[in-house]
């Protein structure tokens, strides 16, 4: 069967330092071969940089933006040094995690979207397609690509409605679906999975975070200390929804969310080679 591509996994978290390796191994098992893991601040740029190269996997650089309140100039400085030296490195596939967060009370939205059009700008000067945060600002993003636009990519959990959603197919993103795909009450994304053009979709995990429905902990739970870490190895399972819901086996998912991640992440292509079985 094809193997796996998660478009988005922040392995360098400090929830998988005690046991990495371990579940990187469990990825492999399940045919999660490739990974894409974005970086969320100046910080983590060699981390990512490092377990991409020490794992066969791939990368991308960029300022989240629930980072931008402690990020400055020499940051965006730094992700403009990094992206020019590594300009050739084949495991660098996009600029990200950027964009913009208006879900999260208490951010400065005008520094949010002046991080994220100058990311932009930086990313075109790049020829690198972005990967995009988008909570409740998705039309908040769209009007910046329309000011800066650049090749593409994915919009990373993807909620929006059925036009936005098509506003960046045309503008040559894929949307990115994962654990919340699988809660049978979130009927918006669960109808954006089944209906969306099948060119469009890209299966990712986003862990540890947005756990599917059985790794979920209620409150209650959380506070009496049972976890809902969220890892690659899941991805299967994921997209065992999306085929539910498209009426699609096992093995169509695969494919074809695997062709969509290397044709909006184009360096992927030749990385994901070596992970298709």
């Amino acid at each position: 069967m094809t193997g796996w591509i998660d478009t988005h996994c922040h392995l360098d978290a400090p929830e998988f330092d005690a046991d990495r390796d371990e579940v990187l191994a469990r990825a492999r098992a399940a045919r999660v071969g490739m990974m894409v893991l974005p970086a969320v601040d100046a910080a983590g740029f060699d981390c990512v940089r490092s377990l991409a190269l020490r794992h066969d996997l791939a990368y991308a650089l960029g300022i989240h933006p629930l980072y931008v309140g402690a990020a400055g100039e020499d940051d965006l400085a730094q992700l403009a040094l990094a992206l020019g030296e590594r300009a050739d490195d084949p495991r660098l596939v996009a600029v990200g995690e950027i964009g913009i967060d208006l879900f999260v009370p208490g951010l400065d939205v005008a520094r949010q979207e002046r991080f994220y059009l100058r990311q932009l700008q930086l990313a075109r000067a790049a020829g690198l397609p972005v990967i995009l945060h988008v909570r409740r600002s998705a039309d908040a993003l769209l009007k910046g690509l329309r000011q800066v636009p650049v090749t593409g990519g994915i919009a990373h959990a993807f909620n929006g409605s059925m036009a936005q959603a098509m506003a960046f197919i045309e503008r040559g993103f894929a949307l990115g679906f994962g654990g919340a795909m699988t809660f049978e009450r979130a009927l918006q994304i669960r109808r954006l999975a089944a209906e969306l053009p099948a060119e469009a979709l890209v299966l990712e995990t986003d862990s540890p975070d947005i756990p599917p429905q059985w790794l979920y902990r209620t409150a209650q739970q959380r506070a009496q200390g049972q976890t809902s870490r969220n890892e690659p190895g899941e991805l299967p399972r994921i997209a065992a929804t999306m085929a539910a819901l498209r009426g699609w086996t096992d093995e169509d998912t695969a494919r074809i969310t695997r062709a969509n991640a290397c044709r909006v992440l184009p360096r992927l292509a030749a990385l994901a080679i070596g992970s298709s079985s």
